[in-house]
């Protein structure tokens, strides 16, 4: 019986997860990667309980549960350090069945890659779309080895897909947040600190510990497009955060220049119309990137594999299965997306009054317990995989103000910048 085969541009989280999904569904799967290795960039990336239940799918979810740490009780803070709202790390488990947590973003590249064959990835391959392919022929990528023909192409291949901009012309593309975004990861200063996101006027920074002993620490603020500090980036965060409470001075401080990753936050705001065409679908980044102000990045990107996998594996023409794929994911990562920006926009907010306001609000929140804060992630974080043909599809509730008291501690695959857990 002849092995149908796939080919997946870009080897990431969410290429590298569908590779290992379609496998256990018997397909022979080639992943196509434009970097000479696969030493991620990035840092650290957390996965909330959709995405550990979608690793669960592939055998993956109890290794990244053992190597990562769980987001512990911290909260959000104003700069001066006081506490705006507190988190609970056994509330969010009991309440959607798994913990958030943390975790190097090579840790799990590496788990991943090796759930893989060796000859998998191939390493220093450009890949092209030649042909998406239809009900009739296969599509076709091409390399500077040659022309691949296969029945399913996934593109993977981040925040510029190439492949999106062949599929659909017409689209805008990715747009400018008005955020840009650094991240370090470093061993954590001597003096102890709980995990925190503090937010102040236009800006935000995170610290988060990881199970290695080192600390991701991130931050977030409101800058026009391409700007970067001309005495160095290190030099930018000690003017915008040097003064804010333990123990963000004691990081920067132990932070080298070259350790600093910079990144403008882009997102596609505008809805692709469709995540397929013919057999070559779109996951992750290139088909939904996101602000990270959800921590969703990542995690949808891994939801995408699983669903995919999932309606390829069930027998029908791929073009049908693609179709159902698109049916499945558009609707719950478009409202995905536009959240992200909604709460982006409330989180660094710049006008002190607005600021004053938003702040009184968390607070007040916060006074009724985790459980109306964890409330921001009813039809998120409890998202389950497809079982029976039809995944959980729900889009999320609540408003901005009931998100998050975590942070942006993840880092989706691409060129976009991070995403945060649950």
């Amino acid at each position: 019986m002849e092995q149908h085969r796939a080919v997946v541009v870009g080897s990431g989280i969410g290429g590298l997860t569908t590779a290992i999904a379609l496998r256990a569904h018997g397909w022979d799967v080639t992943v196509l990667e434009r970097a000479a290795d696969l030493a991620p960039v990035g840092a650290g990336i957390g996965l909330a309980p959709n995405a550990l239940r979608a690793l669960d799918v592939i055998g993956l979810g109890a290794p990244v549960r053992e190597l990562a740490a769980w987001q512990g009780d911290g909260g959000m803070r104003r700069p001066d350090g006081r506490w705006l709202a507190r988190t609970d790390a056994r509330a969010a488990a009991a309440r959607f069945g798994d913990p958030l947590v943390l975790l190097h973003r090579a840790t799990l590249v590496g788990l991943l890659t090796a759930a893989l064959p060796d000859g998998t990835v191939r390493t220093a391959t450009p890949a092209a779309l030649a042909h998406p392919g239809d009900a009739t022929v296969p599509a076709r990528v091409t390399t500077p080895d040659g022309e691949l023909e296969a029945e399913l192409v996934v593109a993977a291949d981040g925040i510029r897909s190439a492949t999106r901009a062949a599929l659909f012309p017409a689209h805008p593309g990715p747009r400018y947040s008005g955020f840009t975004t650094w991240r370090t990861v470093i061993p954590a200063p001597e003096r102890p600190f709980a995990p925190h996101e503090t937010w102040g006027p236009g800006r935000l920074w995170g610290s988060q510990p990881l199970k290695d002993g080192r600390v991701y620490a991130y931050a977030m603020a409101a800058a026009p497009e391409g700007a970067h500090a001309p005495d160095g980036e290190k030099a930018a965060l000690e003017r915008l955060f040097g003064s804010w409470h333990h123990p963000v001075p004691a990081i920067l401080a132990a932070t080298e220049e070259s350790a600093v990753l910079r990144h403008d936050v882009h997102h596609l705001i505008d809805p692709l119309p469709a995540f397929h065409h013919g057999r070559t679908a779109l996951l992750g980044d290139a088909a939904h990137a996101m602000q990270p102000t959800l921590g969703q990045g990542g995690n949808q990107a891994i939801e995408d594999a699983i669903v995919l996998a999932h309606h390829i594996g069930a027998g029908r023409p791929v073009p049908a299965a693609l179709a159902a794929y698109t049916a499945d994911r558009l609707p719950r990562t478009t409202a995905l997306v536009r959240k992200a920006a909604r709460t982006g926009r409330l989180a660094l907010l710049s006008a002190r009054p607005a600021v004053a306001l938003r702040n009184a609000a968390v607070t007040a929140v916060s006074r009724f317990g985790p459980g109306l804060v964890l409330r921001g992630f009813d039809g998120i974080a409890d998202w389950r995989p497809p079982t029976d043909g039809r995944p959980n599809t729900g889009r999320p509730e609540g408003s901005p103000a009931g998100g998050p008291t975590g942070g942006p501690t993840g880092d989706p695959a691409g060129s976009q910048t991070h995403s945060r857990p649950a």
